[in-house]
């Protein structure tokens, strides 16, 4: 008997099927199968894109603790301990005080050039750096509760006090942050909203002094990408790159200067948990082939880049869940200068 051809008869509008792990024999339950079973089939990165009323207050949760954490690090961290000590806050007031045993990825607590490593923290790259006075740290680390992820990062000078180059670059990376989370809502698109942050950003760079020129011709050759080799954000959920990004319905990843890193390229929809987390990096190899390019040269100032040249870098990231008329951001961290100085002198 083909029960493809009986439920293609009988036309049922649910069909369940025994799945799982058995809790007592740690067995996996092999799911029932026949041919044409695909028609049916249930596509599980389709419904983890929006979360559900009990998804969200789990986020919102562990989105809390790791705020807390992040806060807690603030307050110990100094000039003279090393890097993987504000990891170890971090991991220690996360459980100690949230109940959150695990991280959702690996730390990343970058102090001064380390900084400008994307993907820092690693066995490969540990968090291993004595912090210097004046350094920038920033520390990208998220917390993780009953599988669910957080995924903040937090930027700010070692010593609790910006300087003026500090503040330029903080203040630009900023101001991308907070466009977007005034713009986007349901309806928008990811790629206008990675744009926005690019263009923000690049004219904040251009009204500091290390870029010269027209801000749509910057676009065009791909400046945004020599200052943020990254995508905008993702989305977040069961994994801190959450699944359902390039679906088949989807938009494809875009293959213009600037725009291939982003994570997905979708309308957003009420219901979408994202990172918002523009970022601006002095990374050597990229200006250096940014300064030889001749398309890329002209709006490159080097004379000022070459006082950023050990800077690091800077990312500000928040996770926020897309609404109908906005985004409410889980995030509850110190952001401007201003709130930083300040927190940080406590």
């Amino acid at each position: 008997f083909q029960l493809s051809s009986f439920f293609d008869g009988v036309k049922p509008s649910l069909i369940l099927t025994l799945c799982g792990r058995n809790s007592d024999s740690g067995l996996i339950i092999q799911p029932a199968t026949f041919e044409g079973i695909e028609k049916y089939a249930v596509n599980k990165d389709v419904l983890r894109v929006i979360k559900s009323e009990a998804e969200v207050e789990v986020l919102r949760y562990v989105a809390m603790v790791s705020s807390d954490a992040h806060k807690q690090v603030m307050k110990t961290i100094r000039p003279g301990l090393f890097e993987y000590q504000a990891e170890a806050e971090f991991l220690k007031h996360s459980y100690f005080a949230g109940g959150c045993r695990h991280a959702s990825y690996t730390c990343i607590c970058g102090s001064g050039e380390n900084s400008a490593i994307l993907h820092y923290g690693h066995a490969g790259a540990p968090n291993e750096k004595p912090i210097s006075d004046g350094e920038m740290l920033l520390f990208d680390m998220g917390a993780n509760y009953f599988g669910y992820a957080a995924d903040i990062t937090c930027s700010f000078p070692a010593n609790g006090k910006f300087t003026e180059d500090q503040k330029l670059i903080y203040n630009a990376v900023l101001a991308a942050n907070l466009a977007v989370q005034n713009t986007a809502r349901e309806g928008v698109s990811w790629v206008d909203m990675h744009k926005l942050a690019n263009r923000v950003m690049l004219n904040e760079l251009k009204a500091g002094g290390l870029l010269v020129g027209d801000i749509d011709e910057m676009m065009t050759a791909g400046i945004n990408g020599v200052f943020q080799p990254h995508g905008l954000g993702h989305l977040l959920g069961l994994d801190v790159h959450d699944v359902g990004a390039y679906l088949d319905h989807c938009p494809p990843r875009p293959t213009e200067p600037g725009l291939t890193s982003l994570r997905t390229s979708r309308v957003l929809q009420a219901g979408m948990y994202m990172t918002i987390e523009p970022g601006c990096y002095f990374i050597e190899h990229l200006l250096n082939k940014a300064l030889e390019d001749p398309v890329q040269k002209k709006f490159l100032v080097p004379e000022a880049i070459e006082r950023f040249k050990n800077f690091g870098g800077v990312r500000i990231e928040d996770d926020v869940l897309i609404t109908k008329t906005g985004i409410e951001n889980f995030a509850v961290v110190p952001r401007t200068v201003e709130e930083i100085e300040e927190f940080m002198k406590k």
